[in-house]
């Protein structure tokens, strides 16, 4: 999927779509690795193609479910606790069943954003009194880092670089 880019308009369709083109470009740093490239570590930190999706995901959930929707963790759909616990991927699932989760979570996202205007704001513990507009640029810039990580990895495990670490 190729998300058109947004150069001019309302301020919140720019917003968005910037946000939807980094949620799809971080799917993109791992679609197509078979299962053992995309659980490959490279780097002493947890991350993995895979894992770093499993993080966006557990994302998604904590900034919109969580702190703007108000959900508690048990009323969430999947993991959406603040800790390195939002990296770990089970034997079990694939990559396709963790790229459908992180859509999944997106979707609900934008459900959720989409009752709320961009400077309506929400009080949340360690961070303070935040804005939609800012939820929406944080997530984009925690998106858009977290593909470059994603581009460097794919672009190691291709290339055979590397042993994985333990």
């Amino acid at each position: 999927m190729s998300i058109n880019r947004i150069t001019d308009g309302a301020e919140r369709a720019i917003i968005e779509n910037l946000l939807d083109r980094n949620r799809e470009a971080l799917i993109e740093t791992a679609r197509g690795l078979s299962e053992t490239e995309a659980r490959r570590r490279l780097v002493p930190s947890l991350t993995t193609p895979i894992s770093v999706l499993k993080h966006a995901a557990a994302a998604e959930r904590i900034w919109f479910q969580r702190f703007w929707a108000g959900l508690e963790e048990s009323e969430c759909d999947g993991y959406s606790k603040r800790d390195l616990g939002t990296f770990t991927v089970t034997e079990n699932e694939t990559l396709a069943e963790v790229i459908a989760e992180f859509e999944r979570a997106s979707g609900r996202s934008r459900e959720i954003a989409a009752r709320f205007a961009l400077d309506d704001t929400v009080d949340i513990p360690a961070e303070g009194t935040v804005s939609m507009r800012w939820t929406l640029l944080a997530m984009t810039e925690e998106f858009a880092r977290h593909a470059g990580h994603g581009d460097i990895l794919r672009e190691q495990i291709q290339a055979g670089y590397g042993q994985s670490v333990p």
